[in-house]
């Protein structure tokens, strides 16, 4: 069932409407929709607020699940989905995502906000795939946020066979997980000093 919070265009609201609402202070946008000025941004409001261009046969990765994890804070300005069904999509086009076409698992899949999205592990390990900045940052805020996702991550590559970007992923994951662990000792240490 759909978030009473989340207005999208056209649905119960007019765009003009929605676009005076913003203008007057009652609403703000979210990814691709719009939630009361006063409501609390959650991972299940970041998440339902894509349900128009994911669906159920979608899922949101890379940027787009890492923002709505809440690793990074701005939605990117194009989201990356992927099949999440067995069968093949034909014409999947539209020009506020990119598709890949590569089915993910189910295991790696979490149901937020009504709408699937990769899990934590998949997540950073499809960041930090990618070798950019913007990915590699997102890679970093989700190690510095959540102990241990580094360490999970690492395990669930050395499980994994091969695939492509494997090497580089293992090798930044494990700088910011030691990364994490020397931020750690010296937190440690200037409190005990």
């Amino acid at each position: 069932m759909p978030s009473p919070f989340l207005y999208y265009a056209d649905h119960r609201l007019s765009v003009a409407e929605l676009s005076a609402a913003r203008l007057d202070g009652h609403v703000v946008e979210l990814g691709d929709a719009y939630i009361p000025a006063d409501a609390v941004e959650t991972a299940a409001l970041r998440a339902g607020s894509l349900r128009d261009i994911l669906g159920t046969v979608l899922a949101a990765t890379h940027l787009s699940a890492a923002w709505i994890h809440d690793a990074v804070a701005d939605p990117p300005p194009r989201h990356t989905v992927q099949r999440a069904v067995p069968r093949r999509l034909h014409h999947v086009l539209g020009r506020r995502f990119r598709y890949r076409d590569a089915m993910i698992p189910p295991q790696h899949l979490t149901v937020v906000g009504g709408v699937n999205v990769t899990d934590r592990v998949r997540t950073l390990v499809d960041l930090a795939r990618e070798g950019d900045d913007a990915h590699g940052a997102a890679a970093a805020a989700m190690t510095h946020r959540w102990p241990g996702l580094a360490e999970e991550a690492l395990a669930h590559i050395a499980a994994s066979g091969p695939f492509p970007g494997k090497r580089p992923a293992a090798g930044l994951i494990a700088r910011l997980s030691a990364e994490r662990t020397v931020g750690s000792q010296d937190e440690v240490t200037r409190y005990t000093s």
